[in-house]
């Protein structure tokens, strides 16, 4: 599988079918960026597939200045039913205005191992199906 390195440019177009179908599924999704002093800050937003880009409008001063100094955003879109996936998208933001568009590194489907389930013992101990992400072209 293929990730998009950080600083290229990429839309939704790009990505493969199945990171766009499942993102239809999710009403809202959590924006976190970086502070200064590697503090995270977290608002919910509602990112919007626009002209094939994943958009996300009406950010805060204190969010846009943090994607102007730490380029690096995940965008998390918690499921409606807890034992459903979230889903998190980790990517490169940039600003255009007050709009925000980002440029995805690296999506996941994740969910905590049921209870009754054994686990392997090593690694994440967590159900995660990797999405591909298509490298620009």
């Amino acid at each position: 599988m293929a990730f998009l390195r950080y600083g290229a440019v990429m839309s939704i177009k790009g990505m493969q079918p199945q990171l766009k179908e499942t993102l239809t599924r999710y009403r809202f999704a959590y924006l976190v960026t970086i502070e200064d002093g590697a503090r995270t800050h977290i608002v919910p937003v509602h990112p919007a597939l626009v002209n094939d880009t994943l958009l996300v409008r009406g950010l805060g001063r204190k969010t846009q200045a943090h994607i102007t100094a730490h380029h690096a955003v995940t965008l998390v879109w918690p499921p409606t039913d807890p034992s459903d996936y979230s889903v998190i998208v980790d990517g490169v933001g940039s600003l255009h205005d007050d709009e925000l568009a980002v440029a995805p590194t690296r999506a996941v489907l994740h969910r905590p191992v049921p209870a009754q389930l054994p686990t392997a013992g090593e690694g994440c101990q967590s159900d995660c199906i990797e999405l591909p992400i298509a490298t620009a072209s």
